[in-house]
């Protein structure tokens, strides 16, 4: 996958471009859809404030939130998504520096560790998962979740799981 990558007001000690290719690589292990060479999708490390506009905007909540998913493709379409041909945009993500770093925070982890699972999540929204339909998606998706961060070395997030 193809990313296209925006940083803005995110510490700029960290390679955050690295770490969205290091996040899909260790997310492909586990949902193979996504290593389809055709896709590419939009990632913006950016502020609350610009999070909070697209959220208003695009979900009619009014407030921030950690991240954005905006999926381009229904799953079906990205399952039948041949290998061979042109660019296909899967969709766009957005993180929001001052939400992600206070969750970090709370959690006791490091900043990069909460936006790779951020990221992570992003992407499954991106594939056609999601977690708000029934406990068993939820479990479905955090399971995906658990696994490909496990690949990276980053335990799980969710505390209730191996």
């Amino acid at each position: 996958m193809d990313f296209d990558i925006d940083i803005d007001g995110w510490p700029a000690d960290v390679e955050w471009d690295a770490l969205t290719v290091r996040a899909h690589a260790a997310l492909g292990t586990v949902e193979p859809a996504l290593h389809n060479p055709r896709l590419t999708a939009s990632v913006l490390f950016t502020s609350d404030a610009d999070v909070h506009a697209l959220n208003k905007e695009w979900r009619g909540k009014d407030k921030p939130t950690n991240v954005l998913s905006f999926p381009m493709l229904e799953r079906e379409d990205l399952l039948d998504l041949a290998p061979e041909g042109p660019p296909e945009m899967l969709g766009d993500i957005a993180l929001a520096a001052g939400t992600c770093a206070r969750e970090a925070a709370e959690k006791g982890v490091p900043l990069e560790t909460h936006a790779t699972h951020l990221l992570i999540h992003g992407l499954l929204h991106l594939a056609g998962h999601d977690h708000v339909d029934s406990d068993a998606q939820a479990e479905a998706m955090e399971a995906l979740e658990i696994a490909a961060l496990a690949k990276l070395g980053i335990g799980d997030p969710y505390g209730d799981r191996n």
